[in-house]
């Protein structure tokens, strides 16, 4: 773990730094055309978490590009909490699965990949 090559860091961080982008861009959007409450399918709890990553996504991406290593944790907090969260919706919700819908599948790779290069990307953080 303590060769992993720079620019590896900086290609998994800039990576999940537009992703995260995309992201808040997505519930920015959200948040503008249908108020606090977007998703009225979605029970209260699930509004009460996505909306507010408006903020905590580009927040998360902007501390992953300061090289920031709370930029790191953030950003796992959020994949874990919201791939937990979508799931619910797909399954506890919506009563589908992962083969109907794109999203959930693209969600959970960024997830994969944001977990499972933490321990390697945050030895290049800094705090």
């Amino acid at each position: 773990m303590h060769h992993t090559p720079r620019w590896l860091d900086l290609l998994v961080c800039g990576m999940a730094a537009v992703l995260l982008f995309v992201g808040a861009s997505a519930h920015v959007t959200d948040l503008l055309s249908h108020g606090l409450h977007p998703y009225d399918w979605a029970p209260g709890r699930l509004n009460l978490y996505w909306s507010p990553l408006a903020l905590f996504d580009a927040l998360a991406a902007l501390f992953l590009i300061r090289g920031k290593r709370r930029g790191t944790d953030l950003a796992c907090a959020i994949m874990a909490t919201d791939l937990a969260a979508n799931w619910y919706a797909v399954y506890g919700v919506h009563h589908s699965n992962l083969a109907a819908q794109p999203g959930l599948r693209r969600l959970t790779v960024l997830a994969v990949l944001v977990l499972g290069t933490a321990p390697v990307i945050r030895q290049h953080r800094t705090d």
